[in-house]
């Protein structure tokens, strides 16, 4: 049995895959079915380490870009991808004949489409899963065609066919659906009783959410901890403003930046903190099976705008509060987290609200359903 999976381009793809690999694993072990061989198919291998450790084979083709930007520098270069789209089309076509698994997952997103193409052509059963509330160009397109669609949101069946479609929430990796306490305190060198915020901008950080933490921060170390991931390109930065705005403050221990969270340091992180800042994309679905309250600032500029539709549609369920770049500041920033965190009865209520939402079967979920085609299939 063979299952190709594809997408990619950004962790909110990327992982997603890697839960469902290890879901299948796992209920091919229970279920005594023969291991099945696992294959990527993407430009890049995103995370090397986290394909090795799954045992998943990478299958590279290219992939093309459309930019919906009208600058003259996007046109030139959504010229030049087309024919690159062409060519990861022609290499996928014959890439997937020679390996023809039984059944390709896609998660969206341009790197999916010279698989999910080629799957089309040559009559390979199709499973594809949309993470957010309005659904890329590509999965509009695949889901005329596709056997099962899942969704991350409700709010995006209105684009499918119903008969086909269900809500099957977010796959979240094993090692990160619970946090970490024991040890955790001792591991983040944080102190005992003060209150501690995680901050969260995703792998490339996020520079309107540094920039106004940065600035509110002599206040904010006045009553808690922060635990802040800058993004790797931002760390030194960050580092150096934060210690020149708290040079004479004796609490400057209690600003943590990080360039990157490991998954050892995120569970833990998740374990000791007590609210969360954080973007609109898929990170909304680990920060819900924490249990955590958030303060949500998508990107304003996002494909479809789906980062503010997604943060409005968890808000909804009362786990969270967004606010939108523009109205970003350090003294916003600094009131919503004195009015979250100095109430109880707020705290409480977000919390619950996180239970509305969070759904730890999606992967396995996903994976019934993508080895129940693909064993139609094999035989």
């Amino acid at each position: 049995m063979k299952i190709l999976m594809t997408g990619g381009g950004s962790g909110g793809h990327f992982y997603p895959i890697i839960a469902i690999a290890e879901e299948i694993r796992e209920i091919c072990k229970k279920e005594r079915i023969l291991d099945p061989e696992i294959l990527f198919m993407s430009p890049n291998k995103y995370n090397p380490k986290e394909l090795f450790d799954h045992d998943i084979e990478f299958v590279p083709v290219a992939a093309g870009k459309r930019r919906v930007s009208p600058s003259g520098a996007s046109k030139i270069l959504n010229f030049i991808d087309m024919f690159k789209m062409g060519i990861g089309v022609i290499s996928a076509l014959f890439k997937l004949y020679s390996i023809f698994p039984d059944v390709v997952f896609a998660k969206g997103g341009y790197t999916s489409f010279p698989a999910l193409m080629a799957a089309r052509i040559l009559g390979i059963p199709v499973i594809i899963h949309e993470s957010d509330s309005v659904p890329g160009r590509v999965n509009l397109w695949a889901g005329k065609f596709a056997q099962r669609i899942a969704l991350s949101y409700k709010e995006a069946a209105q684009f499918f066919p119903a008969g086909k479609t269900a809500y099957t929430g977010n796959p979240v990796r094993r090692d990160l659906r619970q946090p970490l306490t024991t040890g955790a305190l001792e591991y983040l060198h944080l102190e005992t009783n003060v209150p501690t915020v995680l901050i969260l901008g995703g792998s490339q950080g996020a520079r309107v959410i540094n920039d106004a933490v940065l600035t509110a921060l002599p206040r904010l170390v006045e009553k808690y901890q922060i635990l802040h991931q800058t993004g790797r390109t931002n760390f030194e930065e960050c580092s150096r403003t934060a210690n020149v705005v708290l040079s004479e403050n004796p609490l400057i221990g209690r600003y943590h930046p990080f360039d990157y969270f490991n998954t050892l340091a995120m569970r833990m992180a998740a374990g000791v903190s007590s609210l969360v800042i954080s973007r609109g994309g898929s990170q909304i679905f680990e920060i819900a099976l924490w249990g955590l309250p958030s303060i949500l600032v998508p990107i304003t500029d996002s494909n479809g705008d789906h980062q503010r539709k997604n943060s409005y549609n968890y808000a909804r369920e009362g786990a969270a509060v967004v606010i939108e770049e523009a109205n970003l500041s350090p003294e916003i920033i600094m009131n919503e987290i004195s009015r979250i965190m100095d109430n109880p009865k707020v705290l409480e209520r977000m919390r619950a609200g996180t239970k509305n939402f969070a759904r730890e079967d999606s992967a396995a979920l996903i994976a019934h359903e993508v080895l129940k085609i693909a064993l139609k299939h094999e035989v």
